[in-house]
């Protein structure tokens, strides 16, 4: 062994230190992939990227952790969505926020509605994000696509956020409702509606998170059961779940983060519209 260390040019110390250090290094990582379980049982649908810059591993950089975790079976399946949920009403509102700054919370607020199927069966689920905190502020589950359903998200928006200056949804009938539209109007807010998916691409990328990065993985079997998930993964989204446009942070951490900020300080974001 020592003729075969002098020709290959390294020292018998060399290579027992990189024994140990590798030895070390496989510790570590069986650790980390516990640690990285522990977040795939919260949020089943995490990506491997994300999963990084949630467990912020001092051993190992980025790339060769994507690599490594892709080659051990974390990666991530994804499934399209063909179900149509809007029908488009005969009232409509201009589109009001393409192209506008906003830097607080409550300055916009998108909304969509999506399906999800359980055995036989289509349920539907509202969504309501903060376009700047990215958090999701009002939900609802139901057995229809009524306006009704709507208007409760709506409802327990308002009761713990302050009101947006601007409401933002595609044109679904759901959203002209006139118990929706005046609840709106009531809390002094403009109305805005998108012409086109890519308008509303914040809220419909809430409803591909929710169901790709949870419930596909959870698979609830009833109703009921996918009621109390929608609630659990709002909340792990919410309060867990780190934004790739928020420097890493969670929703709810990022609001904190923004109310220690000076007004000058604050970040600023623009609503692209579906060109840029």
């Amino acid at each position: 062994m020592n003729q075969l260390y002098e020709s290959v040019g390294i020292s018998k110390q060399a290579v027992h230190q990189y024994a140990r250090r590798q030895t070390l290094f496989d510790h570590r990582l069986m650790e980390l992939m516990s640690e990285a379980d522990d977040i795939r049982r919260d949020h089943p649908g995490c990506g491997v990227e994300k999963m990084y810059y949630t467990l912020k591993p001092d051993f190992i950089g980025r790339d060769r952790f994507v690599e490594t975790f892709m080659q051990l079976g974390y990666r991530l399946k994804r499934k399209k969505n063909y179900r149509r949920t809007t029908i488009a009403g005969k009232v409509y509102y201009p589109n009001k926020i393409k192209g506008i700054e906003i830097n607080a919370p409550s300055q916009v607020w998108q909304s969509d509605i999506t399906y999800y199927r359980v055995g036989d069966k289509f349920y539907y689920a509202v969504f309501i994000i903060d376009v700047y905190t990215k958090k999701i502020v009002g939900y609802e589950v139901s057995d229809h696509m009524r306006g009704t359903a709507n208007v409760k998200a709506l409802q327990m928006a308002l009761r713990h956020n302050k009101a947006p200056k601007i409401h933002h949804s595609d044109r679904g009938s759901q959203y002209i409702y006139k118990c929706y539209t005046d609840l709106l109007k009531s809390s002094s807010t403009t109305i805005s509606m998108a012409l086109s998916a890519q308008d509303n691409a914040y809220a419909e990328r809430i409803n591909r998170t929710i169901k790709e990065e949870y419930l596909d993985h959870w698979r609830p079997q009833s109703f009921s059961q996918l009621r109390n998930q929608v609630k659990k993964a709002v909340n792990n989204y919410n309060n867990k779940r780190p934004h790739d446009h928020l420097e890493k942070r969670y929703p709810e951490e990022f609001f904190s983060y923004w109310s220690s900020l000076q007004p000058e300080e604050r970040p600023i974001i623009t609503i692209f519209d579906n060109e840029n």
